[in-house]
């Protein structure tokens, strides 16, 4: 019986259009531009922000991540920024018992930003409060330490199968995969995904009904 979910950020809670618009933006350059960069990279197995060095490969990435914050034009999260299913799914979950985690990449900010919009969720954690990132093996024991129940009572959900997926399942947590996003729809048909993911899902309101089963 699952006791506890766990939830990727990025393109699981939050849609990151925001997120490399605000990129764009500084850089001075067209967003569709950096959008397809970090979608090429990623897909060739890279990190978005190698993305932006393929567009200034001088460039800092922390210094101008820094910048944009003392700019005030750094991260910002709103209620429009979260899928629309994300508050009644994790809601739903509760009601029903189940202790739910909010853990993925991102920076403490963040994670800042995510605790101010007050989800339905016992704890929400980023890669940044922690010092370790997906797909680290260390991150996953901490996600099972926080989970305060047992791998396979634990139920990881995310998008990306190398930062999701793959990673939990190695660390014998039961793992959902959502096609949601560039990365969930570029990987959901794929076999070894289907073969590694516990559930392959469309919508976070599906969980209910498949961890009553």
């Amino acid at each position: 019986m699952i006791e506890t979910i766990v939830f990727d950020v990025g393109e699981t809670l939050t849609k990151d259009d925001r997120y490399w618009a605000s990129w764009a933006d500084w850089l001075k350059m067209p967003r569709h531009t950096v959008s397809a960069l970090v979608g090429a990279v990623v897909a060739q197995g890279g990190d978005g922000l190698d993305a932006l060095r393929l567009i200034s490969p001088d460039m800092d990435i922390a210094s101008a991540y820094h910048a944009r914050e003392s700019a005030g034009r750094g991260e910002h999260l709103a209620e429009s920024d979260l899928y629309p299913d994300v508050r009644p799914a994790l809601g739903g979950l509760h009601k029903l018992g189940v202790r739910v985690i909010v853990a993925g990449n991102a920076t403490s900010r963040a994670a800042e930003l995510l605790r101010d919009l007050d989800l339905p969720a016992d704890l929400v954690v980023t890669s940044g409060d922690w010092g370790v990132a997906k797909p680290d093996p260390a991150f996953f024991a901490r996600v099972l330490e926080v989970a305060q129940a047992g791998p396979r009572e634990t139920l990881y959900v995310g998008d990306h199968p190398a930062h999701d997926v793959f990673p939990a399942k190695q660390a014998g947590l039961r793992t959902a995969h959502i096609r949601r996003g560039p990365w969930g729809h570029l990987w959901a048909d794929d076999a070894a995904v289907a073969e590694a993911a516990d559930w392959q899902i469309d919508s976070l309101t599906a969980l209910a009904a498949l961890i009553g089963h």
